[in-house]
């Protein structure tokens, strides 16, 4: 009995000092609202307007877990696992990736962070930080659909994140192809910085990615949705290796008193398909340290010269209210005016508003929510 109680004491300290150095977080987003929209596509495919409760219309709602273990020395053991939901129904955003959002493991210490694993570029810490995105989140889709600043996975990745250097931050990224025979296929790389130092804030950066049978960009969906293209026609573009994707984007943000200001310009380029300049001003202004009144602008316009010579152009006009219950959660109110031209997409891309013979459309937004973060 003495020696079972004394090796139960031994393990309990053991395991007393082993959760003394590793910290693991639970956390997550639960955004869900009742949301309307007019123009869609009805059942006998005409105009229809629709009313529902809508998951994420600012945040995607996620759960996730993140843990850090003292390796001593001031190196780091990390890794972070989160998953995107459906609150209004339950199930995951995307299909059968469980942990879509991100999947890492990695080290930290005085020389910056590396992970491995799926996760986002620089472009998506900027888009969070720095423009309409930190605001009204997924209600500025249809103009960001290509531009990365909502944020795209980058599977089978290594990326490396420096310290803090008075207010700047670089980041590098790459991401395999995993294709046996031909490296370059499905392989995607980027870079950028964000400079963040009292009222100012800066940001820019790279992605480019190239097809490939198991291409680490998870973007190449939204550029065949968007364009309206076929993917055996997308397919046919390039072989392996070529490049599909190419994007820019550059921003700055400035705190003028309860104003924060912003704007951003950003450039994609899909090789012999088409090219889009996405332009951007906002402001988020505190009419009292609960209360934001939010406004922006987003303009859209491309060149899809690979196949018809179209120059569809999108503009979206956004307002909203954010009241902050507590730091944790707030009550908003959102609405949104978009205009297409020229067969412009406006809408959830995935199933956009009906447009007319001319290649016109528009569509209004409307949602009221709760939005609790733990």
């Amino acid at each position: 009995m003495k020696k079972s109680l004394i090796a139960l004491a031994a393990l309990g300290t053991i395991a007393g000092a082993a959760q003394a150095q590793t910290a693991v977080t639970i956390y997550g987003t639960v955004d869900t609202g009742i949301t309307y929209s007019n123009h869609n596509v009805s059942a006998n495919g005409d105009n229809g307007s629709k009313f529902g409760v809508g998951s994420g219309n600012i945040d995607t709602s996620r759960i996730g877990f993140k843990g850090v273990e003292d390796l001593g020395g001031g190196l780091k053991a990390l890794f972070q696992l989160e998953a995107g939901f459906n609150s209004d129904t339950g199930a995951t955003e995307q299909g059968t990736t469980l942990f879509n959002r991100k999947s890492v493991v990695g080290l930290g210490g005085n020389f910056g962070t590396v992970l491995l694993g799926r996760q986002s570029d620089i472009l998506d810490d900027a888009g969070h930080q720095y423009t309409s995105v930190k605001d009204f989140g997924n209600f500025v889709g249809s103009p960001h659909a290509l531009d990365r600043l909502e944020g795209t996975r980058t599977q089978n990745s290594i990326r490396y994140d420096s310290p803090n250097m008075q207010g700047f931050k670089g980041s590098v990224i790459y991401g395999f192809g995993e294709q046996a025979g031909q490296n370059s296929a499905g392989q995607s790389f980027g870079a950028g910085g964000t400079y963040d130092n009292g009222p100012l804030g800066l940001y820019l950066g790279y992605y480019q990615s190239k097809f490939g049978t198991n291409p680490s960009d998870t973007l190449v969906s939204n550029i065949v949705g968007l364009a309206g293209v076929a993917p055996e026609e997308l397919s046919a573009l390039g072989a392996d290796g070529t490049t599909v994707n190419k994007t820019f984007s550059l921003g700055a943000s400035y705190q003028a008193g309860p104003a924060r200001l912003y704007g951003n310009w950003s450039r994609v380029n899909v090789p012999d398909l088409l090219k889009q300049n996405v332009f951007e001003l906002g402001v988020d202004y505190a009419l009292s340290a609960p209360v934001h009144l939010l406004a922006a602008v987003q303009h859209s316009n491309m060149s899809v010269d690979g196949f018809d010579g179209s120059k569809p152009k999108v503009t979206q006009l956004n307002l909203g209210m954010d009241y902050y219950l507590s730091k944790r959660t707030d009550l908003y109110t959102l609405a949104s005016y978009a205009s297409g031209r020229n067969g412009g997409l406006v809408g959830d891309i995935a199933s956009p508003a009906v447009q007319n013979a001319d290649g016109k459309s528009n569509q209004t937004s409307v949602a009221v929510g709760i939005r609790h973060k733990f």
